[in-house]
C-alpha cells in the first residue's frame, strides 16, 4: 500500500502544524457521505494508534487507519493555489466517479 504527498502538500502540512504548535501529521480517511458514496476526511493527528499506517513524504506524515487503505491506496495528496483559492487535492486512482459538486466519490 502506498500514499504520497507532493512537496507542496508537505510544506503546507508543516506550516499548519507549526502554526498549531503541536501535532504529528495529517490524518486522512474516508467516510460514507454524499450522493456518490464517500467523502475524504482530514484532521490533525496528535497520536498514532495501533491500527494506523504512517506514510512520510518530504518530511511530513500522513496517518491513515488501516481499514481505509483499500480506498486510498495509490493516493497522492497535493496542495494547489489558483488565484485566491488554495486547497488540498486528492489524486486517487481508485475513484470510478464523482458527484457533480465534487464533494463525494465512488470506488
Amino acid at each position: 500500500m502506498s500514499i504520497s504527498l507532493t512537496e507542496s502538500a508537505a510544506t503546507r502540512i508543516g506550516k499548519q502544524l507549526q502554526q498549531r504548535g503541536k501535532g504529528l501529521g495529517l490524518r486522512v480517511g474516508v467516510k460514507k457521505s454524499g450522493c456518490s458514496g464517500f467523502a475524504y476526511t482530514m484532521d490533525y493527528a496528535d497520536e498514532i494508534g495501533a491500527d494506523d499506517q504512517v506514510f512520510d513524504s518530504y518530511g511530513a506524515k500522513l496517518i491513515v487507519k488501516t481499514d481505509h487503505l483499500p480506498m486510498l491506496n495509490g493516493l497522492t495528496l497535493d496542495f494547489q493555489k489558483q488565484g485566491l483559492n488554495e486547497s488540498f487535492k486528492f489524486l486517487n486512482p481508485n475513484v470510478k466517479g464523482e458527484c457533480g459538486c465534487g464533494e463525494s466519490f465512488t470506488v
